[in-house]
């Protein structure tokens, strides 16, 4: 069961995603809003959209005739990872080191200047033009909350999952005659992930209880039809359920919290090959979908 948000006029929409269409949910689902947590494990109203997803009478409306929006647009904590597969660390030079002997590598973005619809374009920064990259990862939706969650009851928290593109800006460096701090290289970095638009998110989440195993899935990064990225989730070296436990040990996890758990090799840093405007870029993830978004200048 895939779900999405759309707009219709000027009004949100809750429906199911296909690839080709969007299913909007019957009416006496508009009464409780277009927030996809009601209807996701967890939620109020689960159990109902799963009789609803199985009907077959239900109007729909192609895929191009409808704006698809952000499917959760307002999280309190948006959580995203550093260095999460192997072969990622090691195409920028580092040796990536086994779970046991580290930690994941946690930060954050601003979700309300980040996030961006399906289909809405990446706008390069006019103040740092040249070296904006993309990063496909797959996110995690939280459903129930908590602190101190057990590994073995992290998936049981999560509401469903989504796809995210972590556009990082490689070569930030503000003011460029600065004098040099020892954490400047890190902040650089940092401050490089906040830029507007930076987040693109979508198209749908689909549900936990039908995407159960969130550690095998295909994925593939497109732009302008080259394949970039093309590895697994398996290869991440702390599973989702992992990064839940590590982050609920310090902090408290809400309904609605999302987590976008790293990316793979393929980076066009590791080529210098950076994003410009008219690119076009295509983020798969198995029994997700496809995150397509243009690129335009700021």
């Amino acid at each position: 069961m895939r779900l999405c948000r759309f707009e219709d006029g000027e009004q949100d929409f809750p429906g199911f995603y296909f690839d080709d269409r969007v299913v909007p949910l019957p009416t006496e689902a508009i009464s409780q809003d277009s927030n996809l947590l009601n209807f996701l494990p967890g939620g109020s109203m689960f159990e109902q959209a799963k009789k609803w997803a199985i009907r077959s009478d239900l109007p729909s409306r192609p895929i191009d005739e409808v704006r698809l929006l952000v499917p959760n647009p307002s999280p309190k904590k948006l959580f995203l990872l550093a260095g999460n597969y192997a072969k990622h660390i090691e195409e920028g030079g580092e040796i990536a080191a086994e779970r046991a002997e580290t930690f994941p590598y946690v930060f954050m973005k601003p979700p309300s200047t980040t996030l961006t619809n399906p289909g809405a374009p990446v706008r390069i920064p006019t103040t740092s033009p040249d070296h904006i990259d993309w990063e496909l990862e797959l996110g995690v939706v939280i459903g129930r909350g908590g602190k101190h969650i057990t590994e073995a009851e992290a998936l049981n928290h999560v509401a469903g999952y989504t796809i995210f593109n972590d556009i990082s800006d490689r070569k930030f460096r503000p003011n460029p005659n600065r004098t040099e701090r020892s954490r400047d290289a890190f902040f650089d970095w940092l401050h490089g992930k906040w830029h507007d638009s930076s987040c693109p998110c979508g198209p749908c989440i689909v549900s936990a209880h039908t995407l159960t195993d969130p550690q095998n899935l295909k994925m593939q990064l497109k732009v302008n039809g080259d394949i970039r990225q093309d590895a697994s989730t398996a290869q991440q070296i702390f599973p989702v359920a992992a990064v839940i436990e590590f982050i609920s040990s310090f902090v408290t996890l809400e309904p609605g919290d999302m987590i976008s758990t790293g990316t793979a090799a393929g980076v066009g840093n590791t080529t210098k090959t950076y994003l410009k405007p008219g690119d076009r870029i295509e983020a798969t993830i198995e029994s997700i979908g496809t995150l397509i978004s243009p690129v335009e200048a700021e």
